[in-house]
């Protein structure tokens, strides 16, 4: 993987119907920027992988572990390997950030799609408050 990237310029992979993941990863870990279709639900799973999270845009109802909660943006969660979980979408859809590791070997012969932004992409929300980047001394 490149040092640099922009979520909108990776293919998205085709992780479920109506759940699209574009990923930047590392030789340990894994980060995606997951787009999930309104009403949508992600069967029960699990996976030996370790993932942590947060809700950027829209709501969903997560169950981890048999414990359900409903999520709103800036909401976090931590799924332990091998904890089954699910998850079912608001009527606005949702996006997460998920961070795997190791990273998710399983989804390198997923279906990938052609290079498109994500709902969520720079720019998208209300513009940057004035003064610069919070490292430049404003």
């Amino acid at each position: 993987m490149a040092t640099f990237s922009n979520f909108n310029d990776e293919r998205p992979t085709k992780v479920w119907d109506g759940v699209v993941a574009r990923v930047h990863g590392g030789d340990r870990v894994m980060m995606a920027l997951v787009d999930l279709d309104p009403n949508q639900p992600v069967p029960e799973h699990q996976h030996d992988n370790e993932q942590i999270g947060f809700l950027v845009k829209g709501s969903l109802e997560f169950t981890i572990g048999g414990e359900t909660r409903a999520l709103k943006p800036g909401d976090t969660y931590v799924i332990p390997g091998n904890v089954p979980h699910s998850v079912v979408t608001g009527p606005d859809g949702a996006v997460v950030v998920d961070i795997f590791a190791p990273p998710r070997a399983d989804w390198a012969n997923l279906e990938r799609l052609d290079p498109s932004p994500s709902a969520w992409s720079p720019g998208a929300e209300e513009p940057p408050a004035a003064g610069g980047f919070a490292g430049d001394g404003s």
